[in-house]
């Protein structure tokens, strides 16, 4: 099983299509990403599984871990090392009976009950949020804050990832508040230059860390 990695990076074809999910997690990893998210809600399957290749080479080169997010069809099909799961997807119990161990398994959690839930059913992994706003989700739902953050972290044995509206200035403050590390998409996916925005990412958890 793979430690969770404290700067998880989703790749992005629906907001960008300058850059493919490959490209993104090339340029990510070489920014210093240690967890690659391969996020993509529609397509053809197909089409969903050869750019889902294509990533799991260059992670592989990279020895860097991938977890498909919502879909465990496909996760199983690359052998990811994981699969990210929101509340409207699979259950989790269900997942894990069928993965058994063999891969990662996080879920999207928006407060501390259904952090709680997911601990205790057997999750690897919490993406808690949103912690702050963000314009990535159609249906934007109640933002945490860093207070809320704090009280769910300092309640899990697992780690908690904090999604939604992070930057590399907001790193700190997150990290400081119990976050193992943090999930972002459209602040690099969107930059001019996702490798540079990705080593901003990376320098910013690494200094929070000496900090600690």
């Amino acid at each position: 099983m793979n430690e969770i990695g404290r700067l998880h990076i989703l790749t992005d074809y629906y907001f960008q299509q300058r850059f493919s999910h490959a490209e993104l997690a090339e340029r990510a990893i070489l920014g210093g990403a240690d967890t690659i998210q391969f996020r993509q809600k529609h397509g053809k399957i197909r089409d969903l599984l050869s750019s889902l290749n294509q990533v799991r080479e260059v992670c592989r080169q990279a020895a860097v871990p991938l977890i498909v997010n919502d879909r465990l069809d496909l996760a199983l099909a690359v052998r990811a090392d994981g699969v990210h799961l929101g509340q409207t997807d699979l259950p989790l119990t269900s997942v894990l009976e069928i993965v058994q161990g063999r891969m990662m398994v996080g879920i999207t959690a928006p407060d501390y009950s259904a952090a709680h839930r997911a601990e205790s059913q057997g999750a690897s992994y919490i993406g808690f949020g949103p912690v702050y706003a963000t314009k990535s989700k159609s249906n934007p739902i109640k933002v945490q804050g860093l207070g809320t953050l704090r009280s769910v972290a300092d309640k899990m044995t697992i780690p908690v990832i904090a999604i939604a509206g992070i930057t590399p200035k907001r790193c700190p403050d997150v990290l400081s508040h119990g976050a193992h590390g943090v999930a972002v998409m459209t602040s690099v996916s969107l930059s001019e230059n996702p490798e540079a925005t990705c080593r901003l990412f990376a320098e910013a958890i690494e200094s929070s860390l000496i900090v600690r």
